[in-house]
């Protein structure tokens, strides 16, 4: 299965060790998750350009509509985050989203939106038991 991982890149950088965690779990299991650099420590923060943030925005959207399902970890807000969830529903891409409702209250324009599976957790070791129900 090919996976869409998304995380906070430029909105923070706090969950990446969760991010990278989730990553290897889905590949432990056999799956491509086509956005592995999402849960790296290494992750190079470039000068923004307009090339350069089109060629990302190329890219990202190439992997969203060849994805098989999105996994989002929206605990840290994310501009990119949000418009990659909406893309994803345009294209009819099945989305699940986790957060820990402790860190933050999810916006309503995904708890509001009943296409979006949302799965609020508590211990991050729970979801990986969230993860293997829903694939």
């Amino acid at each position: 299965m090919k996976i869409y991982f998304a995380g906070s890149i430029r909105g923070g950088r706090v969950d990446a060790g969760l991010y990278r965690q989730i990553i290897s779990y889905l590949q432990q299991k056999g799956h491509d998750v086509l956005t592995e650099h999402v849960g790296s420590d290494h992750l190079c923060l470039e000068e923004q350009t307009r090339d350069r943030d089109a060629a990302i925005y190329n890219q990202d959207t190439t992997w969203l509509r060849e994805s098989d399902v999105v996994i989002a970890e929206c605990t840290c807000p994310s501009l990119g985050v949000g418009y990659e969830l909406a893309y994803a529903e345009r294209f009819e891409i099945p989305v699940h989203i986790f957060y820990n409702p402790s860190k933050c209250a999810l916006s309503a324009m995904l708890t509001g939106d009943s296409y979006f599976h949302i799965h609020p957790y508590e211990k991050e070791e729970d979801i990986f038991s969230m993860i293997d129900n829903i694939l």
